[in-house]
């Protein structure tokens, strides 16, 4: 008899867009077959949109460890809860270098196969005030010409009624 083979299965968002500058915590969830051991190792990459090699920019072994030299030297913390099947991490001050697909690799022994999770991230440029402004009149003013047309309907439909009872009592009148 064939045993089915045990793997861990990871997920994470497809894609992400993000601001210029902000924060942004790169959520990666896993379920295991296996109880969560204590060599369970979380590893997650970076490959930039130039599709240069891949970089290694964290690393998880019973206690996070980051990883020296690189993009995101001192800019990525674990976030991630190990018991709660959570191995996000988060990075800081976020750039247009940052554009990339991320990926997140959790191996929980004997458990060692399974999908990588992977994340294209997309950094954005602020949005402009006069943008927002732009936005903000063009919505209020939808909603203004709806309310407009929603009070001459009714308004229109009051009159109507009103006329109509007029005719219908000049006519109970003239009988």
């Amino acid at each position: 008899a064939l045993w089915p083979a045990a793997a861990v299965e990871v997920h994470t968002s497809k894609e992400v867009d993000a601001v210029n500058g902000t924060n942004l915590r790169l959520k990666c969830t896993f379920s295991t077959s296996s109880p969560i051991s204590q060599s369970l190792s979380v590893t997650w990459n970076f490959q930039p949109e130039d599709l240069s090699s891949h970089e290694p920019v964290f690393y998880y072994l019973k206690e996070p460890y980051k990883l020296s030299p690189g993009r995101f030297k001192e800019r990525i913390t674990w976030d991630g809860n190990i018991e709660r099947n959570d191995a996000s991490i988060i990075i800081w001050n976020l750039q247009p270098t940052d554009n990339g697909t991320f990926t997140c690799q959790v191996k929980n022994p004997p458990d060692v196969d399974g999908k990588i999770g992977e994340v294209r991230l997309r950094v954005v440029q602020k949005v402009h005030f006069s943008e927002i402004h732009f936005l903000a009149v063009t919505i209020g003013s939808a909603c203004v010409l709806m309310i407009i047309v929603v009070t001459a309907v009714i308004i229109y439909r009051h009159h109507r009624k009103k006329a109509q009872e007029k005719r219908i009592e000049v006519a109970d009148t003239e009988l």
